[in-house]
């Protein structure tokens, strides 16, 4: 009696997937671009959450009387959080996988966004906005994204970094619309469930699609010539976290990539993300036709991302980054000149423009952090991730008191321009250390010995 062997997680197969004995191996999409596009649909959800703030500055100051810079204040704390839980997020799904994380920040986004429609005072509006829903989106912020493609690609990174992170503005090009319009013709509360009940239908597609690891299915990450074991759950996450961070601080690629993110989060979430549709109204323009020029700039967004992605596979992200920021500038300088009651042509070039550009910055930024960081560069992301949203939580409340101090938003238009132009020259001087595998110990020095 003849026996087969079975085949072993090493068997070189076209998909990835151990084959089965006496079966000729078929062509298949791997499980990677699956898995990828669970995590696509998840961002997209989460955009909506993220699309609100910037809408609701008029309505909660003539429903409540709240003053502009205390609105932005709520939407600063939210912004920063979102950004500071980000590096502990990425340590969880480390521990408790991906699906058990991503799952547990919906259902508190559900609940944070729910509450606001009951809220009579501002702190309550911190607590909901700020507080929960913060946290429940820095759990999925783009550290997600970079988690789910260190462990399912060695191949296409740039590529799907760019995807995933193009997601962003997938949902704000559905969600912005939408959301002001019911604001518009209802109330912002409608707005506020409508956010809810989008966070709660996401989770089946997580719990029931998503996978935390290749080797859960037998299969080698794509692109990959050797199987890959599934690490065991690494214990102590929040330690482990604040110990890549002092191990990265240390080097000088991260205070560079932090300053750079920071500047690039301010030109964005705190300032055209939250205040342009305030701002444009000041000059007339309906709520509906600003959130509908944000929606636009998602539309382009999606473009210039996926194009930074393949550019990050090809090219120095360094210069990639300089360019980038320098061209954002630009950009904000003009604005204050384009603002205008109606739409008109030099107002759509730049939210042509400004699209292209809007998170472009994020797959070099991920390369060079996984360049330098190795096997740590997705808990390292979330710092520099951190950075970016403290970054525009600052120029969410200054925005907002600016506008209520000086009356306009002119100043914080050229501010913030000035600043993209230090940010491009601070990305010109990253070094480019490649690092394959490993982590912080093997590119932070050891201490000398005592003499």
């Amino acid at each position: 009696m003849t026996t087969t062997s079975r085949q072993t997680p090493d068997a070189a197969d076209a998909p990835g997937r151990l084959q089965k004995p006496g079966r000729s191996p078929r062509p298949r999409i791997h499980r990677a671009w699956s898995v990828a596009a669970v995590t696509f649909v998840t961002i997209i959800g989460a955009a909506s959450f993220r699309s609100l703030p910037g809408l609701l500055i008029d309505p909660l100051h003539t429903d409540f009387g709240w003053s502009r810079g205390t609105i932005g204040a709520a939407a600063s704390v939210n912004l920063a959080l979102y950004g500071l839980t980000a590096p502990f997020a990425a340590a969880l799904m480390d521990r408790f996988g991906i699906r058990r994380v991503v799952a547990a920040a919906l259902a508190i986004i559900a609940l944070g966004s729910g509450l606001t429609v009951w809220m009579t005072a501002a702190w309550q509006l911190m607590l909901c906005w700020g507080l929960l829903v913060g946290l429940g989106t820095g759990s999925m912020a783009q550290a997600f994204a970079a988690t789910v493609t260190n462990r399912w690609f060695t191949e296409r990174r740039g590529l799907v970094t760019g995807i995933l992170t193009a997601a962003s503005a997938s949902g704000q090009l559905i969600f912005l619309p939408l959301l002001s319009w019911i604001i518009e013709t209802y109330d912002w509360r409608p707005a506020a469930v409508t956010v809810s009940l989008a966070a709660l239908a996401v989770v089946p597609f997580v719990w029931l699609l998503l996978r935390d690891h290749p080797a859960d299915l037998g299969l080698k990450p794509y692109g990959a010539t050797e199987f890959v074991p599934k690490p065991a759950p690494v214990q102590g996450a929040a330690r482990r976290t604040v110990r890549v961070l002092l191990s990265a601080v240390r080097t000088g690629p991260f205070w560079l990539l932090a300053g750079t993110f920071a500047i690039c989060g301010a030109s964005t979430n705190g300032l055209i993300q939250t205040h342009f549709v305030p701002a444009a109204h000041d000059h007339g323009m309906p709520i509906t036709a600003a959130a509908s020029l944000l929606a636009v700039i998602g539309v382009f967004d999606v473009v210039g991302t996926i194009a930074s992605g393949w550019f990050t596979d090809r090219y120095d992200p360094r210069r990639l980054l300089a360019v980038y920021y320098a061209l954002r500038g630009v950009s904000l300088l003009f604005l204050p000149m384009l603002m205008a009651p109606s739409v008109h042509p030099p107002m759509i070039f730049f939210i042509v423009f400004y699209g292209l550009d809007w998170v472009a910055t994020v797959p070099p930024t991920i390369a060079l952090c996984r360049e330098h960081y190795g096997d740590d560069s997705a808990i390292v992301f979330g710092w520099v991730l951190a950075s970016h949203q403290v970054g525009a939580a600052f120029v969410a409340f200054l925005g907002g008191l600016a506008r209520d101090v000086f009356g306009a938003y002119d100043v914080v238009w050229y501010a913030s321009g000035a600043l993209c132009a230090a940010a491009a020259l601070m990305a010109l001087v990253i070094r480019r250390r490649p690092v394959s595998g490993g982590s912080l110990a093997s590119v932070v020095p050891a201490p000398a010995p005592a003499a």
